[in-house]
């Protein structure tokens, strides 16, 4: 049906939209289990409900994208996995203790419930700096170097400053009084840490990759791509000045900062994709040296074509539910 380079790219351009949902998608329920307050029981009941009917429908494009790095990029896949072997443990543990945590808070003794509201939050704080860390490999090409652990451990911090950010603007879209308050409080300061981490990690791997250096900085692609930073800095601008003015009259604008933290994602997304295409692993393999054979992408792309249309359904179904304000937790 397609050639295989085609089929390599088709299948590459599916993971990163994979990627690219669960960072937004599941950036921001991380974001909310992070910035859960300990001492504040009733709004912490109140952000566990608004993330409460997404959450599990988020990871789903977790689980996609990991799925088609094994079966259309099987190298890429044994290669990653090898050298992030410690950290995608931890991630597994993260999310499995976020899992655990999220049930047995309301299910046992009440005076158990502070201590699992304990493990949600280390569990979504562990698992979004792993990820965070795991980027940072990624971006230093999996080297066992001091300065790639320390860059990494910047991108660790980097990454949950940045769930914390869309979490926020999450929480402000999706609550109302004191909690508003609190979360337009969250935004501010976790927005400048997400700002200075994105200029941070945007001024270091140009440096450190000089073929990303090449590739930004030669003409005409630097005429084309000076609109992204710029495009994002203006956003980061734009929302703290919607903040400032938050919440307003008839939560007026209260889904603005949450568009704007989105868009802010796709946009670093894109650059980071820019810096590296075609290769899927950094400087040492290709997306077309990774992939599996022609026969095999020809026959897993009949199985895309069906799944990720469905997750896509029942993604915007569930949000088409259950918009608007959060309201009482329940469980049944």
């Amino acid at each position: 049906m397609f050639e295989a380079n085609t089929l390599a790219v088709i299948f590459v351009a599916l993971m990163g939209l994979s990627i690219l949902l669960y960072a937004i998608l599941d950036g921001y329920d991380l974001g909310v289990g992070i910035l859960l307050p300990l001492k504040q029981e009733d709004n912490s009941d109140t952000m566990i409900a608004s993330i409460g009917p997404f959450w599990d429908a988020n990871e789903t494009w977790l689980v996609l994208a990991i799925g088609l790095l094994l079966i259309a990029f099987p190298a890429a896949h044994s290669y990653i996995f090898k050298e992030l072997y410690l950290p995608t443990a931890v991630l597994l543990i993260s999310l499995v203790l976020r899992g655990v945590a999220f049930d047995f808070r309301a299910k046992a003794a009440f005076s158990h419930k502070p201590t699992w509201n304990k493990v949600f939050k280390m569990g979504s704080l562990l698992a979004s700096m792993s990820q965070g860390y795991m980027l940072g490999m990624y971006v230093m090409g999996f080297e066992s170097t001091f300065a790639a652990y320390s860059f990494s451990l910047l991108s660790a911090l980097g990454v949950a400053a940045a769930y914390s950010y869309i979490g926020a603007c999450w929480l402000i879209m999706k609550t109302e009084g004191d909690l508003q308050v609190q979360a337009v409080a969250w935004a501010k300061k976790s927005g400048l840490i997400c700002f200075i981490g994105i200029l941070a990690v945007s001024a270091i791997n140009p440096i450190i990759n000089p073929n990303v250096f090449d590739r930004w900085f030669e003409t005409p692609n630097m005429l084309l791509l000076l609109p992204l930073p710029l495009i994002c800095f203006g956003l980061f601008v734009y929302s703290f000045f919607v903040l400032k003015k938050l919440p307003a009259k008839n939560d007026k604008g209260c889904w603005i900062p949450f568009t704007a933290a989105s868009t802010i994602f796709l946009l670093c997304f894109i650059g980071l994709g820019f810096s590296f295409f075609p290769y899927i692993v950094p400087n040492k393999l290709t997306i077309w040296e990774a992939a599996s054979a022609p026969e095999s992408l020809s026959f897993i792309l009949w199985g895309a074509i069906i799944v990720v249309p469905v997750i896509f359904s029942y993604t915007a179904f569930s949000y088409r539910v259950f918009w608007g304000k959060v309201q009482e937790l329940r469980y049944h």
